[in-house]
């Protein structure tokens, strides 16, 4: 299993030299992954950062640790942009991004305010758009495309990613609903959440959800299964090992909004290490 942290870029941390610096120590004290949230809005008069210029800082200062969003809401951004700036952030970091996706959702009001699709299947229509084109720009040849919100012929972007075949892409979604498992089993792997957003996965949902995936897919591929961990769980491998027997593979420790202001706190956690 591999250990991971993840982070609102909000209060302090919308400093995006701290959460570089966070993420310095993080791969000093043997993390395995930093991962940073994407929204334009977390709640009112909350300072927020860009995760993709916060992302650029903290490739620059580490070496090892894999990085990327958890998760972005593609229907945001214009796919073939996003194609370059990810292929830009693989290059740089020399092969260590992982691009975390998602529908997004109106549960900080974000789209709402910001005037994007409410309708659900609209954001995930524009979703499998987005991951079309990522994937066919990603490859490095002449790439044409028609759907209904995007049209592109003969795009070409050079070089391709530094990790081949290509920048490995975690689907964002919550259990028990099945388009986003189908979705995810196309790709390297899932970041499922609860319906409800608040409660953690259980090994016996992980176990389910897994199982429902691996229908459409090969068992012999790779896949990774990424569980958050609420911000005040306890390492404790009694409730790490059941998580990894049911096919975690990754284990993301939550900082919560409610500690972006106490960067000494964070860093204290941090030093300590993951999970032995």
């Amino acid at each position: 299993m591999h250990f991971g942290l993840s982070f609102p870029l909000a209060g302090r941390l919308s400093d995006i030299a701290a959460a570089a610096e966070l993420a310095r120590e993080a791969e000093a004290a043997g993390w395995d992954g930093f991962f940073v949230w994407d929204h334009l809005k977390i709640a009112e008069d909350q300072p927020l950062a860009d995760p993709w210029l916060a992302l650029v800082l903290i490739a620059q200062a580490t070496r090892r640790i894999r990085l990327g969003p958890l998760v972005t809401p593609l229907y945001r951004y214009n796919p073939a942009k996003l194609a370059l700036e990810t292929i830009t952030l693989d290059q740089l970091s020399k092969g260590r991004l992982i691009m975390g996706v998602g529908l997004g959702s109106d549960l900080f009001g974000e789209i709402s305010a910001f005037g994007g699709p409410l309708d659900d299947r609209l954001r995930a229509a524009m979703l499998d758009e987005g991951l079309t084109i990522l994937t066919g720009l990603w490859s490095g040849r002449p790439f044409s495309f028609e759907g209904k919100y995007h049209r592109l012929r003969n795009a070409l972007l050079i070089p391709s990613c530094f990790q081949a075949p290509r920048i490995p892409i975690w689907i964002g979604g919550s259990w028990p609903g099945k388009a986003p498992m189908r979705r995810a089993a196309r790709y390297e792997g899932m970041v499922p959440v609860s319906g409800d957003l608040v409660q953690s996965l259980t090994p016996g949902q992980i176990r389910e959800l897994l199982a429902y995936i691996q229908r459409f897919r090969s068992p012999q591929d790779p896949f990774d299964i990424v569980r958050f961990s609420p911000p005040h769980d306890a390492h404790s491998s009694q409730l790490i090992a059941p998580l990894a027997d049911a096919g975690v593979t990754w284990w993301i420790k939550t900082v919560s909004l409610d500690e972006t202001n106490d960067l000494e706190g964070i860093c204290n956690r941090i030093r300590l290490g993951p999970p032995s």
